[in-house]
């Protein structure tokens, strides 16, 4: 089944443009909500990890623990809650999260924290695996890569604004203040979500089974998977911990990290428009573009990064490469299984999860042994890796000759289901 027909069958069941659109940017702020909770602790891994009497390695388990348990809640919530209306679960998951920061805010413990990080972990990890593939089903064909790009774009506006808000707000009052405020932006979230999102009844169940075959008969899945692991890891080995090397490498003050996060989000952001648009033609040469520009801003911060100017200039190139990276990743993996978007995208989101805690603890390994600009060359080698994966690997709407012809069909198209409607 190609892309064109898996989307075409939906057409009828899809609500008014407006209706769409209003949806789709409900989803984008729940993913912003869920992306500035997660991102949060980098903002803030200075003081919490002083007020708390933690080591800053220690402290970045904060952005580990989530991963790990974001990575095993993708494939387990669509695969146990399969039957239940989409909406329904992003609601309770975008709630769910909400009450982990308003827990994390009044943590008297390192360790109350990190137990309130595990449900934001829940709630990423279900949340984002449901609103990956969800474009297919509100808006046109013509319209998906945009209203992916607008989705992701909940990731790079998180480090535009949420982070450096959470950081500026961390920095003004504490860092207790800053998760309840992002607690209060989840139940603004929760709102607008039932309000604005169709009811999306479930269809086909996407069972573990189907993601079992998504990974093992697509061979564009199984590379899409490796590149997320490769960019990811490389990416949080280094940006889990940049806030110390900022204000050691760079020689940045404290006082302006806030705003060169805003800077980071804002080339993220622009990154995200910009993948966006390539992905939708060329999802093969955005993502390699992606993972070379990464690699330049990593391997050149160490020996060039070491004053505020230049550290600052490689902090936004860095950022416009990794704003790309969700919307990019994301697009091959809904052009690598139109059969099965919402299977793939459940592995996909699994593994970004994943490697978002091996990154943190990667990281966490290299600055508490070595130094902040050893994780800055590991991470650098990995995202290397990435650009080489995708370069040699087939496009993802390349025919897939994985299969020996006597293997069971591409799954039907888990994303289509029978209707939309308030």
């Amino acid at each position: 089944m190609t892309a064109e027909t898996a989307i075409t069958e939906q057409d009828t069941n899809r609500p008014p443009p407006l209706k769409a659109w209003s949806a789709v940017c409900a989803v984008a702020l729940g993913i912003f909500a869920l992306m500035t909770t997660e991102l949060l602790p980098v903002g803030l891994l200075t003081p919490i990890a002083a007020e708390l009497d933690v080591s800053a390695g220690t402290a970045g388990l904060m952005v580990t623990v989530p991963g790990v348990t974001a990575a095993a809640a993708a494939p387990t919530v669509t695969a146990a809650l399969g039957r239940i209306d989409r909406r329904t679960i992003l609601a309770a998951l975008i709630g769910l999260m909400a009450l982990a920061n308003l827990a994390s805010a009044l943590a008297p413990t390192f360790a109350v924290l990190l137990a309130a990080r595990v449900a934001v972990g829940a709630g990423i990890g279900g949340f984002w695996a449901i609103a990956g593939g969800l474009a297919v089903r509100l808006v046109p064909e013509r319209h998906v890569a945009r209203a992916t790009a607008v989705v992701f774009g909940g990731v790079s506006t998180a480090s535009l604004i949420g982070v450096p808000a959470g950081t500026f707000a961390g920095d003004l009052v504490s860092w207790r203040f800053a998760f309840g405020c992002v607690a209060a932006l989840g139940a603004a979230a929760l709102v607008l979500l039932l309000v604005l999102v169709p009811t999306l009844p479930a269809g086909p169940p996407s069972a573990f089974a189907g993601m079992r075959a998504a990974f093992a008969g697509n061979a564009g899945v199984r590379l899409g998977l490796a590149a997320t692991a490769l960019l990811v890891t490389g990416h949080f080995t280094a940006y889990t911990f940049v806030r110390p090397l900022l204000t050691g490498a760079s020689g940045i003050e404290a006082g302006q990290v806030g705003m060169l996060l805003l800077g980071f989000g804002a080339a993220q952001l622009g990154g995200n428009a910009l993948a966006g648009s390539l992905a939708g033609r060329n999802a093969r040469t955005a993502l390699l573009v992606i993972a070379l520009v990464l690699t330049a801003a990593l391997s050149a911060f160490s020996p060039l990064g070491s004053t505020p100017l230049s550290g600052a200039v490689l902090l936004l190139l860095w950022g416009l490469g990794y704003g790309g990276v969700s919307v990019g990743l994301q697009t091959w993996m809904i052009k690598s299984a139109p059969g099965a978007v919402e299977s793939a995208t459940a592995l996909f989101v699994s593994a970004f999860n994943a490697s978002i805690a091996l990154g943190g603890a990667v990281g966490g390994l290299a600055v508490d042994r070595l130094s902040g600009s050893g994780a800055l060359w590991c991470a650098a080698g990995l995202t290397a890796a990435a650009a080489l994966a995708v370069a040699l690997g087939r496009r993802p709407d390349a025919p897939d000759r994985s299969h020996s012809g006597h293997g069971p069909a591409a799954p039907r198209s888990d994303a289509t289901s029978p209707t939309i409607s308030r």
